[in-house]
């Protein structure tokens, strides 16, 4: 036998060893060489080795296999969790933090691997890098949930071409259908040392990013909604709750399907099954009355049925309405007390079915969020939305982390209670928003978010809109009371600000 290891560093030898070198060696002889670069078409093209040649692709190990090494490196209970969440199954990742743990008297459940293991890993797994702008383009990668050739012109605008491609050829990055992204540990090390190493150059590479997602969510057709929603939702998957709720596995597991007068009958069947008749009834009446605000999510494989959502678009109370939806009644009676609506403007009540197997996460409700969250940044002149939770759902907790709390009256649909989790987009628009969610992943996992730019904005009905012009018409000559006005907290004015006067 012989063995060839790191063969990456002599890839130019390739030729010869096909060629000339391994010809001669006796019939029988088995040869293994492993590198972190595949082999060359040459191998396959010639049928002689295309017969002898067997290519193994080492993967990582799976969940079992990495306990058991955690396991007999005599890493405790408590602290398996976070060095699997940060290593994966790379088994030299696993093996580095399990040497480090074991010996480190105050690793706790919140462990987190030092800068020493970081760079280890590094120098291993990605090494040399040709100029810093290669550094960068990894990085990027190493952010985003998958990377295209526009996405890295964003950020990087010189050479996104050269650099795309030389990703492309890395062993440590995968190509998907959506684009490329690299191996789990590969993510955590550049992502782990580029905030240790240059803070403030990884809010700018992220603030970057974000803003070329949100732009995306907002330009984007119905069908790559999802996608661009979920990419968004990937750079905050530190923050919080947030990996809690996101499977980020499931790609193709299941998909979403546009309802069809034709499902309503399994719709209504499905919501008797995980909720009541009540709540069937309800379904009965909104497919019927607003079928286009139905999503339907089913399993790849089957076409079955495993859950649906759905989005009410609402401009005013209506008594026949509420008396089929207590939930919608809820919702106006809660938004009346709280900040009315102004005309022109609607409120949004989001549902979701699913069945019980696909509850917390899953792929199925990643689909379900990133729905939800496309509708509400998507949607115009919308003023509240609620999301009705029930008492057992496991994401009520999860959704104030995102600013939508529960706040007024419950509702109750036959015998069970929901929860109203809502948000007011004019006191708090998108922009302000996404924002936050930016201040809470720069700040930290364990630290308190710089505060926000301002106090939430003024959301003034029209007389109390007319009141605040006259009163400002009247302190024109006084700056101070101006600017105690709640004019300036208006949107009217936060979006649009007055140039700077010119100097005398």
């Amino acid at each position: 036998m012989l063995l060839i290891d790191a063969f990456e560093r002599v890839q130019g030898l390739e030729g010869w060893l096909r060629e000339r070198f391994l010809p001669k060696l006796p019939v029988g002889a088995l040869v293994v060489m492993a590198g972190r670069v595949p082999p060359d078409m040459m191998w396959t093209a010639d049928l002689g080795w295309a017969e002898a040649l067997r290519v193994m692709p080492l993967r990582d190990l799976g969940p079992a296999d990495a306990a058991a090494l955690l396991e007999a490196r005599g890493v405790a209970d408590e602290l398996r969790a976070p060095l699997l969440a940060f290593a994966g199954g790379h088994p030299l990742a696993l093996s580095l933090g399990a040497a480090v743990v074991t010996k480190d008297r105050e690793a706790s459940s919140r462990w987190t691997p030092a800068q020493d293991v970081v760079a280890t890993l590094l120098d291993q797994l990605v090494g040399e890098v040709p100029s810093p702008a290669h550094r960068h383009a990894l990085e990027v990668c190493a952010h985003a949930y998958v990377t295209t050739e526009d996405l890295l012109r964003e950020v990087l605008p010189e050479d996104a071409a050269a650099l795309f491609a030389w990703l492309r050829r890395l062993p440590f990055v995968e190509s998907s259908p959506r684009g490329l992204f690299p191996h789990d540990v590969v993510r955590e090390v550049l992502e782990a040392d580029l905030r240790w190493r240059d803070p403030r150059g990884y809010a700018d590479m992220h603030r970057r990013i974000n803003a070329c997602l949100a732009d995306r969510i907002r330009d984007a057709g119905d069908a790559d909604v999802l996608g661009a929603v979920g990419s968004l939702f990937y750079l905050h998957r530190g923050v919080g709750s947030t990996a809690q709720f996101h499977s980020w596995r499931g790609d193709g597991e299941v998909y979403e399907d546009a309802f069809r007068p034709q499902d309503a009958e399994a719709l209504v069947r499905m919501a008797a099954e995980v909720e009541n008749d009540e709540s069937a009834a309800a379904v009965a009446f909104w497919t019927g009355r607003q079928p286009e605000a139905f999503r339907l999510y089913r399993r790849t494989e089957t076409g079955e049925l495993v859950g649906f959502c759905s989005w009410l678009r609402l401009y005013e109370p209506s008594q026949e309405e509420s008396a089929a939806d207590p939930i919608t009644a809820t919702a106006w009676a809660n938004a009346r007390a709280i900040a009315p609506l102004r005309p022109g403007e609607h409120l949004a009540v989001g549902r979701t079915w699913v069945h019980e197997e696909y509850r917390g996460m899953s792929p199925v409700m990643d689909l379900i969020q990133w729905r939800a969250v496309g509708y509400c940044l998507r949607a115009d002149r919308m003023a509240w939305s609620f999301m009705a939770m029930r008492s057992d759902d496991p994401m009520r907790d999860y959704l104030r982390h995102y600013d939508m709390h529960d706040i007024g009256e419950h509702a109750w649909l036959g015998g069970t209670e929901y929860a109203l989790f809502a948000h007011d987009w004019r006191a708090a628009p998108v922009p302000a928003w996404l924002d936050r969610l930016d201040r809470l992943l720069l700040a930290g996992p364990h630290q308190e978010p710089a505060a926000a730019g301002g106090p939430p904005l003024a959301v003034l009905s029209r007389e109390e809109f007319a009141d605040a012009v006259r009163t400002a018409l009247r302190h024109l000559a006084r700056p101070a009371k101006l600017a105690a006005s709640p004019l300036t907290r208006t949107r009217v004015v936060t979006e649009h600000p007055s140039p700077t006067p010119p100097r005398p």
